[in-house]
């Protein structure tokens, strides 16, 4: 069985849970009350990770866990009420005090990656990325300096850096404002490091590869954002 059990590898261990539990809402009730949620919130969580690691079609959830419209209900509640990005924050604040900094972040990361799409994803919502000779969709990311999420931003893979960043680095400046200083690569150079800098009043910073470089090189200030870029091409993302 999955849950409390830990029957699949994407189960969250007891550790994880007492971090996880108290940041989740309170159940709803009505006016008059109401009677205990069904399902333990485990179990609600666990399948929608199975989800999220598998990639699997919400109906095609295994039976031993709760029926999946009440795990998408579950799903779709949490995230339209913000929990998944509170709990995200909460838990990325952890790890920056477990490595010995201070929870919120002065300094961030942008970067770029394009993916290939199924054909049944619109194609209003896909392009062509000339440079990269994917046709799909393109993910910008901003992490901290550990390469911890900031903020996210996906569209067609046909747009330039230097113009689809400007809503991942404006999320950034709005929900981070301790973000002062942002490092990118040379695709972002340009008038985005002016518009960085003249409408969010931060710097953007371009790290330049070394003239002689040859071949593929760890660069300085940027292989954290990368390593990220690199475990999400592994991951799957939980359509709409």
């Amino acid at each position: 069985m999955s849950s409390a059990g830990g029957g699949y590898p994407s189960d969250l261990t007891d550790e994880q849970w007492a971090l996880v539990e108290p940041l989740l809402p309170p159940a709803r009730v009505g006016p008059k009350g109401g009677r205990r949620e069904k399902h333990p919130r485990r179990q609600i969580v666990d399948a929608i990770f199975y989800v999220v690691r598998t990639g699997c079609a919400w109906r095609q959830l295994p039976k031993d866990f709760a029926p999946w419209p009440t795990v998408y209900w579950y799903f779709t509640w949490w995230h339209d009420d913000g929990t998944v990005e509170r709990i995200h924050d909460a838990l990325r604040g952890k790890v920056r005090e477990a490595d010995g900094r201070s929870t919120e972040p002065s300094a961030g990361l942008i970067d770029s990656q394009s993916v290939r799409t199924a054909d049944t994803v619109p194609a209003s919502t896909r392009g062509f990325d000339a440079g990269k000779k994917v046709k799909g969709r393109k993910r910008f990311i901003v992490t901290d300096t550990l390469g911890l999420l900031l903020a996210v931003h996906v569209v067609a893979a046909n747009i330039q850096d230097r113009d689809g960043a400007r809503r991942a680095l404006l999320w950034t400046r709005l929900d981070q404002p301790g973000v002062r200083k942002i490092w990118a690569d040379q695709g972002f150079a340009g008038r985005l490091v002016d518009w960085t800098s003249q409408i969010l009043g931060r710097e953007l910073e371009i790290v330049r590869k070394d003239p002689d470089q040859h071949g593929f090189q760890v660069q300085p200030k940027r292989w954290a954002v990368e390593r990220t870029l690199c475990a999400t091409r592994r991951s799957v993302c939980i359509p709409g």
